[in-house]
């Protein structure tokens, strides 16, 4: 069975529907032709709950992007904004309305739409710009949980993390709580939460509390999700900061994956004519999707890159023996039950040659001397071995100013796996970054020590060896072709928070009581009353559902280990995954930099 496959039993289209009907209710209500002024940022994330024909159905006849100036000229009746809740873009959008010249015929009208939530703060800017009573409908749209996948969820909050543990602004635990909410109407009560770190204590409070002031919010859906699990990112720093070894983290670690979508150099997907030389390669990048929908994709986005291989080879030899079969179609019923077959061959043999190309474009990449020596470092780091002193790999790829977020990765893995650096090797590191990359990145120094990510170590205790060896994070016999592990993600490293919730499901966290306090956080485990008739009486071989929100976010790895979880025989646990944020080791420190402008002179 395909390995991206949730459960039979949960079916993510609910979720998808209820927010198609919101946005509906809301477009209805402005009638008349629209012109939609869009938040860059909102697109992806609608793209893939709304397509543009449903917008169209309800008179969507413009799109534009928000920015300073004149709106572009459209002969519609409504303009609608649809904006985050932030105060830089409502300067934006009062330049626009002021800029609207009310003169003009016909006279438009103006609506916003706040995603996920109105701002107080936002309409008390927009009226003391004198522009907020220029909207009729001034609403929210709850954007909060967008399926991505029929096993994941996110809220694509990019500053999550940065809000909680920086600036302890705790709106998004909101939002994830709010978001829960919404999941367990459409899903059912979700009768246990186990959890571990302060902002899953916040959010599982904020849950108790919604439920206790809303009492309708008790509804008598038979449950789906077993239990809910709430991790927070800073349980487990280390995970993001390591190079993501299967094929579909690679693919986010080399080109990066927004919102499904992956854009790659263009030369390798370009069509080989013979003869032709190189001459009139294209020069878009390719724009691929990237999703469970596509059959070959589902198979091996989650296998270890080096397994990816032997697949694509195999799957070649089958498509092709598939299009031999046209030699032996004889009959006029043989040659018509070929070409029904062609569209789906035709589609798989195009699905081969883009992951071939893409194999091909990260194989290069992986076979350098660069790429090699980096995760040599990584994986030393991890598996213990000198932690504690100033690495040679780093001072020389600090001298050969290598690029910074690839320094700072490497400098914040060796913190984190040695529980914080000495204050000597802590000191000799900033200094050596700040004067080879400039001393505006000591603000971002700061933030990645406020994070915990880069700190000196206190108490004199390294505490990372007794937590890798209870929870057994270093394999060193990897399988990473026929994995029995989910060490094999990272071909021997095994996510430390994937791992927690292995042991949740079997023999429990009562195991490694111990080691939980070690790592940050309270842990705890609240029990959700079920009205009567609804508890559930499990079948003989029925598996448990497992809902895992990482809060501040989870790497492709993460997932795939979690889906390899989902996939065991004797598992008995089917896991869905929840996060503020898709991330990976480089999106997440970039969260986290600061850019100091140089004064004016």
């Amino acid at each position: 069975m395909a390995a991206h496959l949730s459960s039979g039993r949960v079916n993510l289209t609910a979720l998808r529907e209820a927010g198609r009907r919101e946005l509906r209710e809301f477009l209805d209500k402005c009638a008349g032709s629209k012109a939609i002024v869009w938040d860059e940022y909102l697109t992806g994330p609608f793209g893939l709950i709304a397509q543009y024909s449903l917008l169209k159905e309800h008179e969507v006849e413009k799109m534009f992007t928000l920015k300073p100036g004149r709106l572009p000229p459209a002969d519609v009746k409504n303009i609608i904004f649809f904006v985050r809740p932030k105060l830089e873009l409502m300067d934006i959008i009062t330049d626009n309305v002021l800029r609207e010249d009310r003169g003009r015929s016909p006279h438009r009208d103006f609506h916003i739409l706040f995603v996920p939530r109105r701002s107080l703060l936002c309409e008390q800017w927009l009226k003391e710009q004198g522009v907020l009573g220029s909207f009729i409908h001034r609403e929210q749209y709850s954007l909060d949980l967008i399926p991505f996948d029929g096993d994941l969820l996110s809220m694509e909050s990019e500053s999550a993390f940065k809000e909680c543990y920086l600036e302890s602004d705790q709106t998004s635990l909101y939002h994830a709580a709010k978001g829960l909410m919404t999941l367990q109407a459409l899903y059912g009560t979700i009768p246990q939460i186990f959890g571990k770190g302060d902002c899953a204590r916040h959010v599982a409070n904020m849950m108790i509390r919604m439920k206790r002031e809303f009492p309708g919010s008790q509804n008598s859906i038979f449950p789906v999700f077993d239990t809910l699990l709430l991790l927070d990112r800073n349980v487990d720093l280390l995970t993001p900061l390591a190079t993501q070894l299967t094929y579909e983290g690679l693919i986010d670690e080399i080109y990066g994956i927004q919102n499904t979508y992956v854009k790659l150099p263009p030369e390798k997907f370009a069509p080989k004519k013979q003869g032709e030389g190189g001459k009139d390669l294209p020069t878009e990048p390719k724009k691929l999707q990237l999703n469970s929908a596509e059959e070959l994709y589902a198979e091996i986005r989650d296998k270890n890159f080096n397994a990816v291989g032997s697949v694509l080879s195999k799957k070649a030899k089958i498509i092709s023996a598939a299009f031999e079969e046209r030699h032996h179609a004889k009959t006029v019923g043989e040659i018509k039950q070929f070409v029904s077959q062609l569209p789906h061959m035709q589609a798989a043999r195009s699905s081969l040659a883009n992951h071939t190309s893409i194999a091909e474009l990260i194989k290069d990449i992986t076979t350098s001397e660069d790429f090699f020596d980096n995760l040599t470092v990584e994986q030393e780091f991890m598996s213990g071995i000198d932690t504690d002193k100033v690495n040679n790999y780093i001072e020389d790829c600090i001298a050969q100013k290598h690029p910074l977020i690839k320094i700072l990765r490497l400098v914040c893995l060796q913190s984190v796996c040695n529980s914080g650096l000495k204050q000597k090797v802590l000191d000799h590191y900033k200094r050596e970054i700040l004067q080879t990359y400039g001393y505006e990145h000591i603000l971002t120094l700061n933030n990645l020590e406020k994070a915990g990510l880069l700190k000196p170590q206190t108490g004199g205790r390294n505490n990372y060896p007794t937590i890798r060896k209870t929870l057994r994070l270093w394999m060193d016999d990897v399988n990473e072709q026929n994995p029995n592990d989910i060490s094999y993600v990272y071909s021997g490293y095994a996510p430390l928070s994937v791992r927690l919730a292995q042991l949740l499901a079997r023999p429990g966290w009562r195991s490694i009581e111990e080691v939980l306090k070690m790592l940050p956080g309270p842990h705890f485990e609240e029990r959700q009353q079920l009205p009567t008739g609804l508890q559930k009486k499990r079948q003989q071989g029925e598996n448990r559902v497992t809902l895992v929100f990482f809060l501040g976010g989870v790497t492709y790895a993460e997932i795939a280990a979690l889906r390899f979880l989902s996939q065991m025989e004797d598992g008995g646990t089917e896991y869905v995954i929840a996060t503020t944020k898709l991330i990976n080791g480089t999106t997440w420190i970039k969260s986290l930099m600061e850019k100091l402008e140089p004064a004016p002179l």
